[in-house]
């Protein structure tokens, strides 16, 4: 006896049936008779006529190129040809126009409707506007850019500090020389420790912030004082934590606490509620008077971070010091 049980057969839905459910499918959707001359359209749903502001009367009997327009690019115009002629399904990202003058990306879903004997009867075209997922991409690369070209701007104005405060430290050219390659060699581990694990397992707050107090205090001192719980971070959230403690520790090295042996700065992690959350409160003393910055490019960077990652980060330009202090969501976190 088989241990396994055929599922019944059930008969292929009436033509009918089927018709209809095209007809009232969200996915926009065009037929082209290949028979006839230019291929026409022969069949347009409602959906198609919603995306392009075409009525019916306006699409049946036309070719689909009437949708492009000035911007179409020739490579994708070909690619959609080139399908056409070795009757296979594939897609192709076009940037078509409606009636109205507006254009969209289009991610063109193509391929040939064969007849009981395997002739060509039809082309189908399935729509998609994709354009507001490409732009997403696009300002996400660009939002990317601007962060990698800002941290590395101030990764050298944090090695031009680093070397100026150790010169006025030491006079010898040997013990000089040491602390400044220390001083460096710390600060390329905590980007490339805390940075660098964004697509690796959770870590502990305590231990996420051990190489960037090393880097940007030079481990001599307990500049950078942790108080507070000690939650447990996941990874998808490693990378804007980290960015916004390393913003802050450089702004702190350049302009504020950390730019003197006797500055310090407290930074306490709190757990909070009614919203589930994790705050961190990072206070600057005993450094030089503090002013808001002219430019604050930066903050905007970390902060946009910080957004997408469900998070807040608010800065107060007092005399005494810097405060900041930074929220995100609890559920991305588990506490320590």
């Amino acid at each position: 006896m088989s241990d396994t049980t055929a599922a019944p057969v059930r008969p292929i839905p009436h033509e009918d049936i089927l018709g209809k459910a095209v007809r009232h499918a969200r996915l926009p959707l065009c037929i082209t008779d290949p028979k006839l001359p230019d291929n026409p359209i022969v069949y347009a749903n409602a959906a198609f006529t919603e995306l392009t502001g075409y009525a019916l009367d306006e699409i049946v009997g036309k070719n689909c190129r009437f949708l492009q327009g000035p911007e179409t690019t020739r490579d994708s115009i070909n690619a959609v040809r080139k399908i056409l002629l070795e009757r296979r399904v594939d897609t192709v990202e076009i940037l078509n126009y409606r009636k109205d003058g507006s254009s969209f990306l289009n991610a063109l879903q193509l391929g040939p409707i064969n007849d009981e004997d395997g002739n060509l009867a039809f082309f189908f075209g399935s729509q998609m506007d994709v354009s507001a997922r490409r732009r997403a991409e696009r300002e996400h690369r660009e939002l990317a850019d601007n962060e990698l070209l800002h941290r590395l701007r101030n990764i050298v104005n944090v090695m031009t500090a680093m070397v100026r405060m150790t010169a006025r430290e030491e006079s010898d050219p040997d013990e000089f020389a040491e602390k400044v390659m220390n001083r460096l060699s710390a600060l390329g581990a905590a980007h490339f420790e805390t940075i660098g694990r964004s697509d690796q397992s959770a870590i502990d707050f305590a231990t996420l912030m051990k190489p960037i107090s090393q880097a940007y205090t030079s481990g001599a001192a307990d500049q950078i004082r942790l108080s507070g719980k000690n939650p447990v971070i996941s990874h998808q959230l490693i990378s804007p934590l980290t960015l916004a403690l390393h913003e802050l520790a450089t702004n702190a090295v350049k302009h504020g606490a950390l730019s003197t042996p006797r500055g310090i700065v407290d930074l306490d992690v709190s757990l909070l509620k009614s919203p589930a959350r994790m705050r961190f409160t990072w206070q600057e003393t005993g450094g030089p008077e503090v002013a808001k910055p002219s430019r604050n490019s930066g903050s905007k960077i970390i902060q946009s971070l910080t957004r997408a990652a469900g998070g807040t980060l608010t800065y107060e330009w007092r005399r005494e010091g810097l405060k900041a202090t930074a929220e995100f969501p609890l559920s991305a976190f588990q506490q320590g």
